[in-house]
């Protein structure tokens, strides 16, 4: 290195050619000594030089700001070491392995990467040596079987399949679902019912459906998303391959196909009329699903926000309560869904303002694209001053069952934090489309209007 930075420096013919190596390779293979826990200078020097950002990486407005231009490659790391390989794992948590795999292999896309340690090599014999070498060239060998191993690939897919379901989302879910079932039946042992339970299981299944569902219609838009993260964006299996079309669409139709059978199973078990079991859960069915999915595409009308208030509020929640006996009708169920459906409102309009410009090109009509930028800040700050609102007035009247008893305690520093962070945001002349920490402050903000709900009906 000559210049203040590898970009800087033409690379030589040698280091042209091993970029042109690692370009046409599938599976790449490093072999080294681990010296002071880490790769040789050589190596690091060599790895500073070829994976340049444009070659190995690039940076870009998604994900972690980074994305890695080596994808659908995988690498071997067979190193020898005086430490006793269990020591070096145990005592020193494999610096090497880690910064090779994660910080610079996994880093630029290559995945899965495999280890080989051998040590301790001053104290091994011939015959050790010998059946290192032996081992190094059995893990060859298997090559010939393909790149990924059976376990690698049942192992990827398994991976993919997590990322899609989106599991980040569900907690609320539940909380809600189990706001309604403890208030139809206070200490009355909810969580011990299997009506409790299966009723949930129908509504998990829904879920998986709908994240699904909308894997599948907003793929166009995700495709042209710059500014995807945890919260926005998809789950992007689909955009980068790891799952296919038709393995998404096998996956919707087993989730429904579960939903039909825990639907049955419910009709059975729950002490509530078949009839507004079937209403309660149909009506909640078809606003989910209907979410992106035709006929209704409500989140391409303006009306997803909405949607997403009112089915992880009051839409679950009433499952909870009727499941477990009480009548739609009763005034509780609504009034405890209230404040959390206006809290739900902030982070589900501020979902919509990074995925903007895409949604637009799609023609998918979200309030950040039907309102813009400042629009839909507008609507979050002015739902979390109602949230807020509600929330203290029925804490001190005692509505809802005194299930909001106390909570302006958390939720007014908190909202407070949040509307001083949204007029901040008002205020920039040009606002930023990466919005994650107010995203995340927003989320956390729901979380007070189901957990201390939950824990006063359970307490109570």
């Amino acid at each position: 290195m000559h210049t203040p930075s590898p970009n800087d420096q033409p690379l030589e013919a040698d280091l042209q050619q091993a970029q042109e190596l690692v370009a046409w390779a599938d599976h790449l293979v490093f072999v080294y000594p681990t010296w002071w826990g880490s790769v040789p200078a050589l190596l690091k020097g060599f790895l500073d030089r070829i994976m340049a950002p444009g070659f190995a990486f690039q940076t870009c407005e998604g994900g972690i700001g980074y994305q890695g231009l080596l994808d659908g490659r995988s690498a071997q790391l067979i190193t020898t070491m005086d430490t006793p390989p269990l020591i070096h794992r145990l005592l020193y948590r494999q610096p090497g392995r880690n910064a090779m795999a994660r910080a610079t292999l996994g880093f630029c896309g290559v995945r899965p990467v495999r280890t080989l340690a051998f040590g301790s090599v001053k104290d091994a014999s011939p015959r050790q040596r010998q059946a290192w070498v032996t081992r190094a060239h059995r893990e060859g060998e298997r090559l010939a079987r393909g790149r990924l191993t059976p376990g690698e690939r049942l192992a990827d897919k398994a991976g993919a399949w997590l990322r899609a379901l989106r599991l980040q989302f569900y907690p609320m879910t539940w909380v809600a679902y189990a706001m309604g079932g403890l208030a139809a039946s206070p200490g009355g042992g909810v969580f011990a019912s299997p009506v409790f339970w299966l009723g949930y299981l129908c509504l998990f299944l829904l879920e998986v459906a709908t994240v699904l569902v909308n894997e599948l219609v907003d793929l166009r838009t995700d495709r042209l998303n710059r500014y995807y993260s945890t919260f926005t964006g998809g789950s992007r299996v689909l955009v980068e391959g790891r799952l296919s079309r038709r393995e998404v669409r096998a996956g919707i139709v087993i989730a429904l196909l579960g939903v039909a059978a825990s639907a049955v199973g419910l009709l059975i078990m729950a002490p509530a009329a078949p009839a507004t079991v079937i209403a309660v859960l149909g009506m909640l069915a078809l606003l989910a699903i209907g979410y992106t999915a035709p006929p209704l595409m409500l989140s391409y009308r303006g009306l997803g926000e909405l949607d997403v208030a009112v089915t992880h509020s009051i839409g679950v929640l009433l499952c909870g309560y009727v499941f477990l006996g009480g009548a739609w009708h009763d005034p509780l169920p609504w009034l405890l869904s209230l404040p959390l459906l206006l809290a739900i409102l902030p982070s589900i309009t501020l979902s919509g303002i990074p995925d903007r410009q895409a949604d637009a090109s799609a023609g998918k009509r979200t309030l950040a694209v039907r309102l813009g930028h400042r629009g839909a800040l507008r609507v979050a700050l002015v739902a979390t001053l109602l949230a807020a609102g509600c929330a203290l007035v029925w804490s001190l009247s005692g509505l809802a069952a005194g299930a909001y008893a106390g909570i302006g305690l958390a939720v007014v520093p908190h909202g407070a934090w949040l509307a001083w962070w949204l007029v901040r945001q008002l205020r920039l002349s040009h606002p930023p489309e990466r919005i994650d920490g107010l995203m995340a402050a927003s989320l956390g903000y729901v979380l007070w209007f189901g957990l201390i709900p939950l824990f006063r009906l359970a307490g109570g």
